[in-house]
């Protein structure tokens, strides 16, 4: 992690948002450093967005305290602006527009930042510079969004979702990207919810569900506070008792829901044993076996009992 200054970059404190009766951010706190890359991890729906939002001064909370580079949204807030970078989750551009225009239409909204070649050149778009928006492929608009929100060459930069719907090479260019923008001592604060994405280019994570922060700190931190190394699941057709199971040799923690049953272990090879003997003196049959190491994904499954929607990247 780079050096990093000891006034944070982003603030809020028991920040609420409410949409009528839906609650989507809950008495939230967070705190960005500058100069790290933070991530917000959740399904959808987790209030991530919402989050985001606030922080950019596009959405007005309902309570709580917001504080940007040491400033709060009053008025236009203009010049506070011109010091962020914004990637939506979606962004459209005129089919009819080229590259270049799109690019230096967006380095005229700020008063100082990047000549929009450089922008181009820091997302490796610079070839297709004189191309049209509608010959782009669905990870090329994606890099012209990213170098978008690069244009005014900005102190904080937000992107909110970066790689969904994005094929695999795709995604793993924007990661690329992201990770250049990290070396350069660049703060970003970044929402997701593919678990490799946060694990791979975060210094630090917030797992967020319900619109609360259920535990942070960085991503070797989240998997280690499992208390061991490794998952293993095993589908069951049968009655076993959680108490038992926490009991085997090497089991940290048990879960046993709808036919699954996932337990966090030491040592794969000492727990299966006497699991599989268990089952067979309970008379429990074993429909499917799946071992991995403990990931975020686990983390969040641990602390809101429910799977991570569409954690994993193929």
């Amino acid at each position: 992690m780079p050096a990093v200054s000891a006034t944070p970059a982003l603030v809020c404190r028991g920040l609420v948002k409410r949409y009528g009766e839906v609650v989507a951010v809950s008495g939230l706190d967070l705190e960005v450093r500058r100069g790290e890359c933070f991530g917000l991890l959740g399904p959808n729906g987790a209030g991530k967005t919402t989050t985001v939002e606030i922080l950019e001064g596009l959405t007005r909370p309902d309570g709580g305290e917001v504080e940007v580079l040491g400033e709060r949204w009053v008025g236009d807030g203009i010049a506070l602006r011109a010091r962020l970078g914004i990637q939506l989750q979606e962004t459209r551009f005129p089919d009819k527009l080229r590259v270049s225009e799109v690019i230096a239409l967006f380095r005229s909204f700020y008063p100082r930042g990047l000549d929009p070649d450089e922008a181009l050149r820091q997302v490796s778009l610079q070839e297709k510079s004189r191309a049209f928006v509608r010959a782009l492929s669905g990870g090329q608009k994606q890099r012209l969004s990213l170098a978008c929100a690069l244009a005014g060459d900005p102190e904080v930069l937000f992107l909110d979702e970066p790689s969904t719907g994005l094929d695999p090479a795709s995604r793993r260019e924007i990661w690329g990207i992201v990770e250049d923008l990290k070396a350069r001592g660049r703060t970003i604060l970044l929402t997701t919810h593919y678990m490799e994405e946060a694990a791979r280019l975060c210094d630090r994570v917030a797992i967020v569900d319900r619109g609360r922060i259920l535990s942070q700190g960085t991503p070797a931190a989240l998997v280690a506070s499992l208390g061991a190394e490794h998952v293993v699941e095993l589908e069951v057709e049968g009655e076993l008792v959680e108490e038992e199971l926490r009991g085997l040799p090497g089991v940290e923690a048990a879960r046993l829901s709808q036919g699954t049953l996932r337990l966090t272990v030491r040592d794969v090879a000492r727990v299966l044993p006497p699991l599989l003997a268990l089952c067979a003196a309970r008379g429990v049959e074993p429909r499917r076996l799946a071992t991995h190491h403990a990931s975020l994904e686990d983390v969040f499954m641990a602390l809101a009992g429910r799977r991570l929607e569409g954690a994993e990247v193929s």
